[in-house]
């Protein structure tokens, strides 16, 4: 009698026990993972300028690229049509067939020029995105440029890689001169397309461009020579990675560009049998 009833209350005690572990995996599987965001950062932006440019696919996470303080239209909100799928929200394609190349850095007196002659050679027009302090310097390098029918970009007064880690009044300050350097080359030029030096973009840089009416561009191909490996290379990685849409980062200036200049003999006899090639436009539209 004991030893049945000692039975009895054995089997009572494991049933209660696996109730109760049923119920703890039960409650664990409706608490939502505690865990925090992993906070996202684009680019490095303690790197030397004129280099370190950040690998695509650097998102943030956990953020929305429509920052509620972001928008060109100065309500805080940016238009459906320009938050792009790059770093908050830039642009990493032309949304179109078309393919841009772009030139960063300049205008340079040996490159910028060099650049020119080939892409006229070959009835092809880009987009520079220039920097101020060099626009400045070299204004007639501005109208050649817009004589061409390229497009100009804005790219900070200095290639400041940390601008964006700047006041907003010190962003804005810094655009705004290099749009006036511009402008002073060409009164009637039409600056739509702000390029972040680094690619270090950051919520507020971006919110202030817009703002401003420029829409912030990135790329999605980039054949790093701004570490000048040679034409060769160069050529090789934009003719094997460009696709229908591609934004080619290119650079005229900011060091030795002369490996950049050959490899656009390579490059343009590939590129224009297979895609159609234009600056991005100066309306800003797609």
């Amino acid at each position: 009698m004991t030893t049945t009833r000692g039975r009895t209350s054995g089997v009572v005690v494991l049933v209660f026990a696996a109730l109760l572990g049923s119920a703890y995996v039960l409650g664990r599987s409706l608490v939502p993972d505690a865990s925090p965001p992993r906070p996202g950062v684009t680019g490095r932006v303690g790197g030397p300028q004129y280099a370190e440019q950040p690998a695509i696919g650097d998102r943030p996470v956990g953020g929305d690229p429509r920052d509620p303080q972001a928008g060109q239209d100065g309500t805080g909100h940016h238009t459906a049509e320009n938050v792009g799928d790059g770093p908050f929200g830039s642009r990493t394609s032309t949304n179109s067939h078309r393919v841009a190349l772009t030139f960063d850095d300049g205008p340079h007196p040996t490159y910028t020029p060099q650049v020119l002659d080939v892409l006229r050679e070959f009835g092809v027009r880009a987009t520079f995105c220039v920097v101020g302090e060099n626009a400045q310097r070299h204004p007639d390098l501005i109208r050649a440029i817009v004589a061409d029918g390229h497009t100009l970009c804005n790219h900070s007064w200095r290639h400041d890689v940390q601008l964006g880690q700047r006041s907003r009044d010190a962003i804005r300050a810094d655009l705004l001169r290099t749009n006036e350097a511009i402008r002073a080359a060409v009164p009637d030029a039409h600056i739509v397309w702000y390029r972040q030096p680094g690619g270090a973009w950051t919520y507020p840089v971006v919110a202030v461009a817009e703002q401003l009416g420029m829409i912030p561009v990135h790329w999605n191909v980039d054949p790093v020579d701004w570490q000048a490996p040679g034409a060769l290379p160069i050529a090789t990685t934009v003719v094997r990675d460009t696709t229908p849409g591609s934004i080619v980062l290119l650079h005229d200036a900011g060091g030795e560009r002369q490996g950049t200049v050959d490899a656009l003999r390579h490059m343009l006899p590939e590129l224009t049998s297979r895609f159609q090639l234009d600056a991005l436009p100066q309306d800003g539209t797609t």
